[in-house]
């Protein structure tokens, strides 16, 4: 796993940072869901409105103007 976060960091891309951690929050939502359906652990309040923050978080970063 460190490996795989230190590659990371030698790609070229401009944005790779905000992209990668638009990544991270969709994995986030995803694993809830994966939980739900495959491991039958049913998300509460709380697991779903993290996930919604991660979701809008990646919106702001991914959607905000830059210039």
């Amino acid at each position: 796993m460190a490996l795989y976060g230190v590659m990371a960091t030698f790609q070229s891309f401009p944005s790779f940072g905000r992209v990668y951690a638009a990544y991270g929050g969709v994995f986030i939502v995803l694993s809830v869901l994966w939980g739900w359906s495959i491991d039958k652990k049913t998300p509460d309040l709380y697991d779903w409105l993290g996930a919604g923050i991660c979701l809008v978080g990646v919106s702001v970063m991914l959607l905000a103007p830059r210039q």
